[in-house]
């Protein structure tokens, strides 16, 4: 039996620690982390695809984000770079947009706007992402690695990072069960974080040790991890 999957990537948030700075517009080796995440579903077969966050052309740098800068630090505007350069441009047409009402309402508002996407309870896998990690690949990988071996009373699976915390959005979880859990909520999860949504599903945890889960919340996160790329 062919196993279908789909994913929903979170692209929206505001980016506060980061003076709203495009941060899944930043790139990693060239390639945004939001094409990065989008390749990576699209490598084992995602489909359909929701991205919850504003389309690339669409994103418009904080008016006073070169002020929100410590020194040392690369402008919004050079940090971030267009969407059409990036290595998954011919799978964009497959991605569907969307965005939670209203924007920035959080991140269970938005998974349960994507689940309501016409198909996007059809598959019986969905992989949730957060489009900050600047290398969904190996999240992805790890994620597929781990399917085979979840007991069928699993809800899914997500990594856990170094010190044993769950990374909710870096998992993949059974759809009946996300879907499930995205109608249980009042108001639609409005304001409301990822663990009132996950918290009462039971996933499989499993280690990281390739680091898939890390993820970029602060400048100096990016200024690590570009200065450790080859």
């Amino acid at each position: 039996m062919v196993v279908r999957f789909g994913a929903v990537l979170l692209a929206g948030g505001r980016a506060s620690r980061m003076g709203g700075v495009d941060k899944p517009g930043l790139l990693v080796d060239g390639v945004s982390m939001r094409d990065r995440a989008i390749a990576a579903v699209v490598s084992v077969g995602a489909d359909p695809i929701v991205v919850v966050g504003p389309e690339p052309d669409a994103v418009v740098p904080p008016a006073d984000a070169d002020a929100s800068h410590d020194a040392g630090h690369e402008p919004a505007a050079a940090a971030t770079a267009s969407d059409t350069t990036s290595a998954s441009g011919t799978a964009r047409a497959a991605v569907r947009w969307v965005r939670e009402d209203p924007p920035f309402s959080g991140p269970a508002a938005a998974v349960v706007t994507a689940l309501e996407v016409p198909g996007a309870d059809a598959v019986e896998w969905t992989f949730l992402l957060a489009c900050d990690l600047p290398h969904p690949e190996v999240a992805v990988a790890r994620l597929m690695s781990g399917i085979p071996a979840l007991p069928p009373e699993t809800d899914g699976a997500c990594l856990v990072d170094e010190t044993g915390r769950a990374q909710w959005l870096t998992g993949v979880y059974r759809t009946p069960a996300l879907v499930s859990a995205a109608s249980a909520l009042p108001d639609g999860g409005r304001d409301q974080p990822v663990r009132a949504l996950l918290a009462g599903l039971a996933p499989t945890l499993l280690d990281d040790p390739d680091a898939g889960a890390q993820d970029v919340d602060t400048w100096e996160d990016y200024e690590q991890l570009t200065k450790e790329l080859p």
